[in-house]
């Protein structure tokens, strides 16, 4: 198995990681069945490797012990035959991400605290294998306000009269906008969210409306293009 020997800085090794994570995506999307056909239930104990080089292989663990690097999910083959082949290859992603991870955080056993956080954060960036195999895309984090730009893929208003982003999970983090139990509630105070009714969020304070508090209908928040609440306005 190949090893970054000089991927020691966060970018060389976030480097090393996506090379890695390319190759895995290779093998479990695009070529994936030369890989379906290689992992033979009959065979031994097999492994997905992603190489640094974006190259991608099945073949049996590392003999050396301890390994070189940490090794990928053992015997991913057995189970073939016995899953729906989406489910057997979304549980292969699962384990193929543990392993990306652990290489990674491997690599950076001599970085400081802050290298190793400022790692995880360009890491956590990137969709997981999960999340591209299965299809499961995460929604884009919405600007924040020191960023000052807005992302065309985090629309929150809809012509339907509902909310393309539940509010609740969109304002995660804005700790007075939900009472003690986790509801999200109406920055006007008038009730709690309720996916029937038409929510409207602010672009500057992240905060939810409904668009009746705020006079504001779905028609209407179609043209708009940057909404502001009443209090940032």
């Amino acid at each position: 198995m190949e090893m970054a020997a000089s991927a020691r800085t966060v970018e060389e090794i976030v480097k090393d990681y996506s090379a890695r994570r390319s190759a895995v995506l290779r093998a479990l999307i695009f070529d994936v069945d030369q890989f379906y056909g290689l992992c033979d239930p009959e065979k031994e104990n097999l492994c997905l490797y992603g190489h640094p080089n974006e190259s991608w292989e099945v073949t049996l663990p590392a003999e050396e012990v301890p390994p070189e690097l940490p090794e990928p999910a053992l015997g991913i083959n057995f189970a073939r035959d016995g899953m729906n082949r989406k489910d057997w290859l979304s549980l292969v992603a699962v384990h193929s991400d543990s392993w990306l991870i652990s290489v990674a955080f491997y690599l950076a056993a001599r970085l400081n605290r802050h290298e190793r956080k400022s790692l995880f954060r360009m890491i956590n960036d990137l969709p997981t294998v999960f999340e591209e195999v299965s299809e499961r895309k995460p929604v884009k984090d919405k600007p924040s306000i020191e960023s000052g730009s807005k992302s065309q893929g985090t629309t929150k208003r809809s012509s339907d009269g509902q909310v393309k982003s539940n509010p609740k999970t969109a304002d995660v983090d804005y700790e007075d906008n939900g009472d003690e139990n986790g509801e999200t509630q109406c920055s006007c105070r008038s009730g709690n969210y309720n996916a029937c009714e038409f929510w409207i969020g602010c672009d500057v304070c992240e905060r939810w409306f409904h668009g009746k508090c705020v006079k504001i209908t779905p028609a209407k928040a179609e043209n708009i293009e940057q909404y502001k609440c009443p209090s940032c306005r």
